[in-house]
C-alpha cells in the first residue's frame, strides 16, 4: 500500500516543464508541436523553428555556409551525409537519436526493431521513449499486447512531462470510473499547455466535477505555458511557414 501511495505522489506532482525542454539557442520552452523545431542530425539539439529561421536568414544575408545553429557543423549537402551523421549519434548512445531511429524503424514496418530502439532510448532517459513504448505495448506492434507494459510507460512519460501521456492516461481513468485520477491528470496536462485537455475539463466542470475555481486557475496555467513558447522570432518562422505553404497551394 505504501509503494502506491508513493508511486501516486511522484506521478501526480506537476512536472516543472514539458518533456520537449527548452531550445538551447534562446532558452525558450519549444513549443508541444513537434513540428515547431527542427532536431539536428549532427549533435541531437531541438532547436525551435524561430532560431532556426533566424539562422538561416542570417547565413543567406552574409552568403555563409549553412552550419547547425547549435554545435556549427556544417549542414550536409547530400542524404547520405545526413545518415551519416544521425548514426554517429546512435552509435555514442545518443538517447535522442536512437529513439529517432526507432521512429525511422517504424516507418519501414519494422516495429521489432523499432520496439529495441524505444526500449534503449527509455532505459537512457529518454521521455518520448517511453511514450512510443506505450504504443506498442497497447497495439501489440513489434511485442505481445501488454497492458500493465502500456501503462507504465504512459505513467513514466507522463512522470517525465509528456502531456499527451498524461492526456491518455487520463482517458484510461476516465473509462475505469475513476473521475477523481482522471481529473488530476487533464489538469497536470493542461497547465503543461496541452490543449486537447481543456474541452474535457469544461465538461468536466458542467457536469460539476470541477469546481470553478480550479478550472480557472488551470486556464491561466495553460496560457501561461502556451505564451511561454511565444517570441517575434518564431512568430517570423510561422509566418514565413505560412507564406510558403499559400505560395505553394496557389500554384
Amino acid at each position: 500500500k505504501r509503494a502506491a501511495e508513493l508511486r501516486d505522489e511522484l506521478l501526480f506532482k506537476q512536472p516543472e516543464s514539458s518533456h520537449r525542454g527548452d531550445c538551447p539557442i534562446c532558452c525558450l520552452p519549444l513549443p508541444l508541436d513537434p513540428k515547431k523545431s527542427v532536431m539536428m542530425t549532427c549533435c541531437s539539439k531541438v532547436i525551435c523553428d524561430g532560431c532556426d529561421y533566424a539562422d538561416q536568414i542570417r547565413e543567406a544575408e552574409g552568403k555563409l555556409s549553412f552550419k547547425c545553429p547549435f554545435c556549427r557543423k556544417p549542414v550536409p549537402d547530400t542524404d547520405e551525409g545526413f545518415d551519416n551523421q544521425r548514426m554517429k549519434r546512435v552509435e555514442a548512445n545518443d538517447p535522442a537519436a536512437i529513439r529517432r531511429e526507432g521512429r525511422d524503424q517504424y516507418n519501414k514496418g519494422d516495429y521489432r526493431s523499432a520496439v529495441e530502439m524505444y526500449t534503449k532510448a527509455a532505459e537512457l532517459g529518454d521521455i518520448t521513449g517511453h511514450h512510443s513504448l506505450s504504443c506498442m505495448y497497447r497495439n501489440g506492434l513489434g511485442v505481445e499486447k501488454d497492458r500493465g507494459k502500456e501503462i507504465y510507460h504512459l505513467e513514466e512519460a507522463a512522470i517525465g512531462g509528456h502531456p499527451n501521456a498524461r492526456f491518455n492516461l487520463g482517458c484510461e481513468e476516465e473509462e475505469s470510473g475513476n473521475i477523481e485520477r482522471a481529473l488530476k491528470h487533464l489538469i497536470i496536462a493542461a497547465k503543461e499547455g496541452h490543449d486537447g485537455s481543456i474541452k474535457p475539463l469544461m465538461e468536466c466542470f458542467k457536469e460539476g466535477f470541477v469546481s470553478k475555481d480550479d478550472l480557472a486557475a488551470t486556464l491561466r496555467a495553460h496560457q501561461a505555458a502556451v505564451d511561454a513558447t511565444k517570441s517575434p522570432q518564431r512568430e517570423a518562422a510561422e509566418e514565413y511557414r505560412r507564406k510558403m505553404k499559400k505560395k505553394k497551394s496557389s500554384k
